[in-house]
């Protein structure tokens, strides 16, 4: 969930309409130069819709496919103690578990679930970025959040929009979330032969709203991840600018892109454990464990396994949302590149 959200919204903000970081790197500049310069941004290639949605969402599934094996990681450690036969991973390590991996289920096992979760990643991205760019607009409406309202204005439109994307993409897309997590739990016993079945089963044994298991926990969390990543994200770039303001914006970027994450995982981590247990509520004919929705099942871990429960797999997560982060916006930059190079060509 963290993950999705920061890189989703990390390159929707990075295109010239609504880019939060080069819109906060402009401002920046024209506070310490006092020489504002709006007349660059007319020379700037900007991408149509399509192609920017096309970036944005083979961006997003390059870098999901490529931290595939520490995704599954987390959410078999997440989910360990849930049931006996779905996890027994008690006291083990991330090298041990990918080692049993490899020698019980095969190389490719890492991947498991990773084509529902690019199948999940395109449409999120394209709704994320279509509905950021319309939430934008209708917030710039509201007294005290117009265009011109300042850097303070800015910002709270950015956080405001990504949010409300974030939550209407994710309620969207939820299923196959909730499938991927099903698929990337199962181990020796494949209860689900692939992403029709999944769906088929689920609507069978559980009835259509166990597609939307664990929604709740999802949407509380889409929030405060967005938050906590801009916030973290803006401070440390603006601060680094103004000590080292002739190092690469590539490697600013990445780097406090990196922090951002850390620190919203941290901040999210629990709800996003809570999520992929309920979603695992009931999943193969598996009796349920938790009964009393969002908050007792947060309280029936933490009485059950304490504190360190909640955060059951944050180091794979830490592992993988660095290169997840520079992953996305490489290919990203990339990809518009390209795209803008045959957009001028025509």
């Amino acid at each position: 969930m963290q993950t999705e959200a920061r890189v989703g919204m990390a390159a929707a903000t990075m295109d010239g309409g609504g880019a939060a970081a080069a819109a906060a790197r402009r401002y920046t500049t024209q506070q310490q130069q006092q020489q504002p310069q709006p007349q660059l941004q007319h020379h700037q290639p900007q991408l149509g819709t399509v192609p920017h949605l096309l970036a944005g969402g083979v961006a997003g599934a390059v870098s999901k496919t490529c931290t595939a094996p520490l995704a599954r990681l987390t959410i078999l450690f997440q989910v360990q103690g849930m049931h006996s036969d779905v996890a027994t991973m008690r006291n083990t390590s991330i090298w041990r578990e990918a080692s049993r991996i490899v020698y019980e289920e095969g190389f490719r096992a890492f991947w498991k679930g990773n084509l529902v979760t690019i199948a999940h990643r395109l449409p999120y991205s394209s709704i994320s970025f279509y509905a950021y760019e319309r939430y934008k607009n209708l917030l710039q409406m509201v007294p005290g959040l117009e265009k011109n309202g300042g850097f303070g204005a800015d910002v709270g439109v950015r956080l405001l929009g990504g949010g409300l994307s974030g939550i209407t993409a994710a309620s969207m897309t939820y299923p196959l979330d909730l499938v991927r997590t099903r698929l990337a739990a199962q181990t020796n016993t494949a209860y689900y032969r692939g992403i029709s079945h999944a769906l088929f089963a689920i609507c069978r044994d559980e009835g259509f709203k166990g597609l939307y298991k664990g929604l709740g926990a999802t949407l509380l969390g889409v929030g405060p991840s967005i938050a906590v990543s801009f916030s973290v994200y803006e401070t440390l770039r603006s601060h680094w600018q103004i000590e080292r303001p002739y190092d690469s914006p590539v490697l600013i970027s990445l780097a406090c892109g990196s922090l951002s994450g850390i620190a919203s995982s941290t901040f999210t981590f629990p709800l996003d454990l809570v999520r992929r247990r309920m979603q695992l509520e009931g999943a193969g004919g598996r009796a349920c464990v938790y009964h009393t929705g969002l908050f007792g099942t947060f309280g029936h871990i933490f009485r059950t396994e304490g504190l360190r429960g909640l955060y059951r797999g944050i180091l794979p997560e830490y592992c993988k949302v660095v290169p997840g982060v520079g992953i996305v916006f490489m290919t990203y930059e990339m990809l518009k590149a390209i795209l803008t190079g045959l957009e001028s060509d025509d």
